[in-house]
């Protein structure tokens, strides 16, 4: 006959399961080695009975040799169980067809739980995770940002910049998790938030700010969509009270060339006049910011081509002091 294994994912409702499941259930007799299985009370109540026992590879093989047996596994797999009973069912003269039904997948983005479940506990049991402050994590979020960027001028696409995102990720997850400490249960008290609260307003801000994807507006390309974007941000500033400058929200805290581009940036497509750049007090910033705007006005990214350089001239040092070590 046949042994029948059904699996369950940990980051789906429990009582969420695949025709295919609903049907695997029943097939014959329902077991399962986890007493706690969040999909008991669901089964029971859909008149699937479920017997607890304490796992046996053997017994389960041999069972499964002469009738259709169901395993509910637990949700991390039963892997070594399961493994365990392959060995035992090929050692049988007779051994039984063994098939897996997943009964629950994975959504995208499903994994965001785990980390979710794994930072609510660092905050809990962590002493080093317990002690920080939104104002303690900022140089790791900016340190993160910078690793990411470092990454990507690297070229390395793969597996390091995928550790870089999970380092910047956590820097978000971190700091949602704070704010979630300052609401109370009702969700009434002082300023707090979620991760969830996160994620929704930035769903939000990103069907707002695209129309010709989520709506009815029509673009003819990519210029387009930036020139609507510009105004609907302008129109959500206005709605909050904010100044309505086209330099508002620029945040003057970012390193100064990439400060100097943005401005120079925004005000250009407002239509500012390329004058008000051009009589800054002589000072070695003015000399900086004129040689940021030649650069932007050649087509090139300002930021990128001093780090370019920098990164060579990192390259040429190292080269000195290898041949300075050299006998």
């Amino acid at each position: 006959m046949a042994l029948i294994v059904v699996t369950t994912s940990p980051r789906v409702a429990p009582g969420l399961l695949a025709p295919a499941a609903w049907q695997a259930l029943s097939r014959g007799r329902v077991l399962t080695g986890t007493p706690d299985h969040p999909y008991l009370p669901y089964l029971d109540e859909a008149g699937v009975r479920v017997e607890v026992v304490t796992p046996d590879p053997g017994a389960l093989a041999r069972e499964s040799r002469t009738g259709t047996v169901v395993w509910l596994a637990a949700q991390d797999g039963d892997e070594d169980f399961m493994r365990a009973v392959g060995h035992a069912a090929i050692s049988l003269d007779e051994p039984p067809e063994i098939e897996v039904v997943p009964g629950s997948y994975d959504l995208p983005g499903a994994r965001l739980l785990d980390l979710v479940q794994v930072m609510d506990r660092l905050r809990r049991e962590c002493p080093w995770d317990r002690k920080q402050t939104h104002e303690s994590l900022v140089p790791y979020l900016v340190e993160e940002a910078y690793e990411v960027l470092e990454t990507i001028h690297e070229g390395a696409y793969g597996p390091p910049l995928r550790e870089e995102l999970g380092d910047l990720l956590l820097q978000v997850m971190f700091h949602a998790r704070l704010a979630q400490e300052r609401t109370d249960p009702e969700g009434t008290a002082g300023d707090g938030f979620d991760i969830d609260d996160v994620a929704a307003g930035i769903v939000e801000k990103l069907v707002r700010r695209h129309p010709h994807v989520f709506a009815e507006v029509e673009v003819s390309g990519a210029d387009e969509v930036g020139d609507n974007w510009e105004t609907i941000k302008a129109a959500e500033r206005a709605a909050k009270g904010e100044t309505a400058s086209v330099l508002g929200g620029v945040p003057m805290g970012q390193p100064a060339i990439s400060l100097a581009a943005q401005l120079l940036r925004r005000a250009g497509r407002a239509g500012a006049p390329a004058a008000l750049a051009g009589d800054l007090a002589p000072t070695a910033g003015a000399r900086l910011f004129a040689l940021v705007r030649e650069t932007q006005d050649a087509g090139l990214d300002p930021e990128a081509e001093l780090r370019a350089a920098a990164r060579e001239y990192r390259r040429r040092v190292q080269q000195w002091e290898d041949a300075a070590d050299t006998p």
